[in-house]
């Protein structure tokens, strides 16, 4: 990306990272240190044509939450203002939409994928 002088990097964080989530102190650390890299990197990139985001999805349709016990799932639906979890294709549409030259100058961003649940 630095030879070619253009580039964009997407880091996929998680609602956690910003919020912090009761049990998982080493994931949601990880996540939000991942927030302040991407932050980092947008400061340093920036001048070299290369944007840096990240998209931070809430709680998403996947095996990991189908695994879920149904009364979990009930909570997360109830606490989340949109009525439902996301779709991966959601999360796949802000990365395609940040990967666009529609976004040329959007960097050091993180787009909340979460219907709401953090605002």
């Amino acid at each position: 990306m630095l030879e070619k002088g253009w580039g964009r990097i997407i880091n996929i964080s998680s609602i956690v990272g910003q919020t912090g989530n009761f049990g998982q102190a080493n994931y949601a650390a990880s996540k939000g240190a991942l927030i302040g890299f991407t932050m980092t990197l947008a400061r340093e990139l920036a001048k070299k044509n290369i944007t840096v985001n990240a998209v931070a999805p809430g709680f998403i349709e996947t095996d990991m939450t189908r695994d879920l016990p149904e009364a979990a799932r009930q909570q997360v639906v109830a606490l989340t203002p949109a009525g439902r979890m996301g779709k991966r294709q959601e999360v796949a549409a802000a990365a395609v939409f940040l990967a666009s030259p529609a976004a040329s100058y959007i960097t050091g961003q993180v787009i909340a994928v979460n219907g709401g649940m953090y605002m």
